[in-house]
């Protein structure tokens, strides 16, 4: 067998698939592993790039293997599609990742430490607590419009219709007694949420970069941390427009024949930094239809409708943050509203 100068794992909870190639790209090595197994076998082979499709656990298993001397590289899923032959089983899928780490275009997702991956938990864990509140919430509306006890909208306004069902006598003892018990659950999640936004502010009061972002209109605490916490390597970008567009606020493509078509936004990369952004860009948007903000904001209302001008915000909002977390510049609004005025 020659000398293994690359290797695809297609990984699992227990099975994984091994597929490496020597210098001259020829395949030297297949070979389907325990959990155990594996890592004994990387213990035993010489240092080697060993290549795997990104998740949460595959950091876990390249720091693995970055201990046993190995040179361990992510690669996002959708890069490594392209790449797997038809027929898709898991010995193709090893393959697939072996041929894409030969592309000298290649991108890497950066392998997370044990500390950054505990930071995200806290993201991950206080959208969870978001969703069951709002599931609670609207399980109490739910039912108390079946006896005909309708509430305003808000969360705010949840103790009074609580309150409102608790004296009010037509409603079931049966159901008084269920409605008190998703009352507790209500309770209980808010407390939970809290905890972890306080641990998020805190985390957020501790880091340099996090504070400066926050610096930046429409980005609070939650999205600072955020935006540190997915992008720990700002500088694998090579510009703001590749940050913007990773995180999918770039339009889609269709030019062809010498003619740009130019549609929606990509919705790419993740889901929540590209929400939290817009929502914050929303907020700031919301100020300028008040004449109050900056002046390219405003003018831009005047050609466009709030939302189309909140996602061009947050596109713009993601592209000074990548600035100031490459260069460890703070916010300078001034300077920032001559650019978009000389811009437009």
């Amino acid at each position: 067998m020659g000398q293994i100068i690359r290797i695809g794992m297609d990984t699992s909870k227990y099975i994984f698939q091994l597929h490496g190639v020597d210098a001259s790209e020829q395949v030297v090595l297949r070979k389907r592993l325990s959990r155990k197994a594996m890592l004994e076998f990387f213990a035993k082979l010489p240092p080697t790039v060993v290549v795997i499709e990104a998740c949460g656990a595959a950091h876990y298993l390249a720091r693995e293997l970055r201990k046993l001397g190995h040179t361990a590289k992510l690669i996002a899923p959708q890069l490594a599609k392209p790449y797997v032959p038809r027929n898709k089983n898991d010995g193709r899928d090893a393959e697939g990742l072996c041929e894409a780490a030969s592309r000298p275009r290649m991108r890497y997702v950066p392998v997370k430490t044990a500390e950054q991956q505990a930071a995200l938990m806290l993201l991950g864990i206080r959208e969870q607590l978001v969703v069951r509140r709002t599931q609670l919430s609207n399980t109490i509306r739910g039912h108390a419009a079946e006896f005909g006890l309708i509430q305003a909208k808000g969360l705010d306004k949840l103790a009074a219709l609580l309150a409102a069902i608790e004296r009010d006598e037509r409603v079931p003892l049966l159901a008084r007694e269920l409605f008190a018990m998703l009352a507790r659950q209500y309770d209980q999640v808010q407390a939970e949420l809290k905890a972890i936004e306080a641990k998020l502010v805190a985390w957020h009061r501790a880091d340099a970069i996090s504070r400066r972002l926050a610096q930046i209109p429409g980005v609070g605490p939650i999205t600072a941390a955020a935006l540190v916490m997915k992008a720990p390597d700002p500088h694998a970008f090579r510009s703001g427009r590749l940050f913007a567009a990773w995180l999918g606020l770039t339009p889609k493509d269709h030019s062809t024949a010498g003619k740009t078509r130019l549609g929606k936004i990509t919705r790419a990369g993740d889901e929540t930094l590209r929400s939290l952004l817009v929502v914050g860009a929303t907020s700031v948007v919301k100020q300028a239809q008040r004449g109050r903000g900056s002046h390219w904001l405003i003018a831009l209302l005047r050609r466009t409708s709030p939302k189309h001008a909140a996602v061009a915000l947050a596109n713009k909002t993601a592209r000074i943050a990548w600035k100031l977390m490459t260069t460890g510049e703070s916010y300078d609004a001034a300077r920032i509203e001559t650019a978009m005025a000389s811009a437009a």
